[in-house]
């Protein structure tokens, strides 16, 4: 996960460092609006936007990247506004005042994990989370985040409200596979279902995407290869859960953009995990000298699809870049 910080005093560029200090397993980039600002005067890498803040943070947002402001929130606010698109598909916004003692999400509180990310920044430097979404100051069930978690996309966003409205009255939901009376359905085929206001229908994300490649590949280059791989499957990317790859691929540029601007789990595993999964894969000395195991995309397909999951594209190569598809079976991992 990658975290954007961006202040616009002294005292929020020293609370951004502080920040960024504690969040050991994030990508953190800094940046500042402070007109004082002096590289000289600070040890870490802070950039310095020149930009609007408003044009700054609509490409951010372009980008599906995560923003924290460390200031006020009619800054952040005005800020966003131009960028905001869909609660599905927006980027997590959260607001910290200058002295880190209070963390507000502000958008993308559930999709888009602006909540967690409250609470992990929060225990992290030993501020409050102030969260405000009623299931979560009410400890309930949420919809949209069990759908998230479970690589559900959501058809009717508006039935987000009715259901979340019955559990904060204290009603039992009903969540069903395929067909049937329900509260929500969970379907590979929600075209074959009527849609109503009072019915929440989730598709399954069904795919996942096997990657290697050489280091520092060009994320344009990957994104390419990608996209034309999958139309040439006929393989919506909104079907695709997740790309997996080798843990020595944790910070592969290409694919955590990728990951991100798609809104995709990105998924690692040591060579021994990669080395247990049974089937059968094309085998490289080379890549098995380099890594440790034999063949990473179609082992890490498979590994990402989970239980039940089958390699529906072997290995495909490229000038450096390898993917293979593998196909989950959604049934057996809904977490229900």
């Amino acid at each position: 996960m990658s975290l954007n910080i961006i202040s616009f005093t002294e005292n929020g560029i020293r609370t951004s460092i502080k920040t960024a200090g504690a969040m050991k397993d994030t990508d953190v980039r800094l940046y500042t609006k402070w007109s004082g600002f002096d590289k000289k005067d600070f040890d870490t890498d802070i950039v310095m936007v020149n930009e609007s803040i408003s044009d700054w943070a609509t490409g951010m947002m372009r980008e599906k990247q995560s923003l924290l402001f460390i200031g006020a929130c009619g800054i952040a606010v005005r800020a966003i506004a131009p960028g905001i698109e869909s609660k599905l598909s927006d980027s997590p916004v959260l607001v910290m005042d200058e002295q880190g003692a209070y963390v507000i999400p502000i958008l993308s509180g559930h999709y888009g994990g602006a909540n967690r990310l409250a609470r992990s920044l929060a225990g992290a430097i030993g501020a409050v989370p102030v969260i405000t979404t009623a299931t979560d100051i009410n400890d309930a069930f949420a919809i949209d985040v069990w759908a998230k978690d479970n690589g559900l996309t959501i058809i009717n966003k508006d039935g987000i409200a009715k259901v979340s409205s019955k559990v904060l009255n204290g009603e039992n939901i009903i969540i069903k596979k395929d067909f049937g009376p329900a509260d929500v359905v969970v379907t590979g085929h929600p075209e074959d279902i009527k849609q109503n206001e009072e019915l929440l229908i989730l598709k399954p994300k069904e795919y996942v995407i096997g990657a290697g490649c050489r280091l520092g590949k060009d994320p344009g280059e990957f994104d390419k290869f990608i996209d034309d791989t999958l139309s040439e499957n006929s393989i919506d990317v909104a079907d695709v859960y997740a790309i997996a790859s080798i843990d020595l691929k944790k910070d592969e540029q290409a694919f955590l953009s990728y990951a991100r601007i798609h809104g995709l789990h990105f998924l690692t595993f040591s060579k021994e995990e990669l080395n247990d999964v049974k089937g059968d894969f094309s085998s490289s000395d080379f890549v098995k000298e380099q890594t440790g195991t034999d063949n990473v995309c179609e082992r890490a397909a498979v590994k990402g699809a989970g239980d039940g999951g089958t390699l529906i594209v072997k290995k495909t190569a490229k000038e450096g870049m390898t993917i293979a598809i593998a196909k989950r079976d959604w049934r057996k991992n809904l977490k229900i």
